[in-house]
């Protein structure tokens, strides 16, 4: 048991205020974790002299390339309970669903065999078990393991992926999630155990177009659930919630605050939607989600491309597949097939230390449509009728081709 506490005068200073300290956290820990001790000590030495102190090193487990982050310190001599602090990723299940019984099994592997510190969730999805010596990262693992939970993803790999809670317990819900989740996931799992690949490549699922995984800012592909049909409405609830609300709360806060002006409440207090120019931005179901919801005709839209900087700035993912349907086993194995595809091209055409998107903003959109099979449809276009100067000529023949395409596909 840790009995010595280091001076952190810094540190000490992030602890006033009316918001949760990690310094708190942390030193709470350090009343069982000599190793947290230390830690606390190497901060501080960090915020006293500017300079961080950890250097990477090659850990991992039996059979896997990555999934194991590791950390040594520069400055053993000062800290030497912390003199290394490996990190190992754990993927969580589909939607993060945990129990309790579950839970208390991870804190009691970590604390047999690591610091104690545990993050749910870093941004890859895993569960974070911070905190490791070299000799106790495979017995932990193995015991992880034994509970049914594998290593996520490290290095230039598939990453372990993400997905909300969805239909579990959420109305908006358009998708079986965390089917979709681990039915990708599932066929892509050596290359998540053994970095093979240019950079990093991750999946991300979210229900519903308010994205709450934030797959279109961080997921090299992103699905998305949303709908093709018109918005359910309820008028009798509308009824309801503007006689609680009052008309001008609806006018001010749902109606007005539509993007594209689709929307108008009429005078016998009926909601009208101009289905056509909706966007789907959610607004108005999440205010009056009693009143509206999600159409019936329902499915996902898939984009590719999402990342924060590296090579180039942040780069939002642009829409391949405006919209297909996740219902039977045909449609998942399509599913997995494109995300197969993506990763192939990606590793033939990128470069070293490249993310799918700068690899699409680097050769063109176009060619990487061609790439991977996928005709150009009107719903890729990134901001429609922006541009006065845009080429006519072909037009007519473009437009027929796709009609006919899409009225193909509709009769079939």
């Amino acid at each position: 048991m840790a009995k010595k506490h280091h001076p952190t005068p810094n540190l000490d200073q992030l602890e006033p205020g009316p918001w949760p300290s990690f310094v708190t956290g942390l030193k709470a820990l350090s009343n069982k974790s000599e190793m947290i001790g230390d830690l606390l000590g190497q901060l501080e030495h960090s915020y006293q002299t500017k300079k961080g102190y950890w250097k990477g090193g090659t850990i991992s487990v039996y059979g896997y390339g990555g999934g194991v982050i590791p950390r040594f310190s520069e400055v053993a001599d000062k800290f030497p309970a912390s003199r290394e602090f490996h990190t190992l990723r754990i993927m969580p299940p589909a939607g993060m669903h945990y129990n309790t019984d579950i839970l208390r099994k991870l804190a009691d592997i970590w604390d047999r065999h690591g610091s104690g510190l545990i993050a749910f969730h870093g941004q890859s999805g895993d569960i974070m078990f911070q905190g490791a010596r070299s000799e106790s990262v495979q017995p932990a693992f193995d015991e992880f393991n034994a509970l049914g939970f594998d290593m996520g993803g490290a290095g230039p790999s598939v990453r372990t992926s993400m997905s909300c809670v969805g239909s579990a317990r959420c109305e908006h819900s358009c998708f079986n999630e965390a089917r979709a989740h681990r039915e990708v996931l599932n066929n892509f799992t050596d290359d998540l155990h053994r970095p093979a690949l240019p950079y990093k490549f991750k999946f991300k699922f979210s229900g519903c177009p308010n994205d709450c995984m934030n797959s279109i800012q961080r997921a090299d592909m992103a699905v998305i659930g949303t709908w093709r049909d018109d918005i359910q409405i309820d008028q009798a609830k509308v009824g309801e919630f503007i006689a609680e609300k009052g008309r001008n709360y609806v006018l001010d806060n749902v109606t007005s605050r539509c993007p594209t002006r689709c929307m108008s409440l009429n005078d016998d207090d009926t909601l009208t939607v101009d289905n056509h120019n909706c966007v789907h931005c959610m607004h108005c179901i999440n205010v009056m989600t009693k009143a509206l919801s999600p159409g019936k005709d329902r499915g996902v839209s898939v984009l590719v491309g999402g990342k924060r900087t590296l090579k180039i700035g942040d780069l939002f993912g642009s829409v391949i597949v405006p919209f297909m349907k996740l219902e039977n086993a045909e449609d998942y194995e399509r599913l997995t097939e494109l995300g197969s595809e993506i990763i192939d091209f990606w590793a033939e055409n990128g470069l070293e230390h490249e993310r799918c998107g700068e690899m699409i903003e680097r050769i063109g959109l176009e060619n990487f449509l061609e790439g991977i099979g996928i005709e150009v449809d009107p719903a890729m276009v990134s901001q429609p009728r922006t541009n006065s100067f845009v080429r006519t000529d072909m037009w007519e023949e473009e437009a027929e081709k796709w009609n006919q395409r899409h009225t193909g596909e509709a009769s079939a």
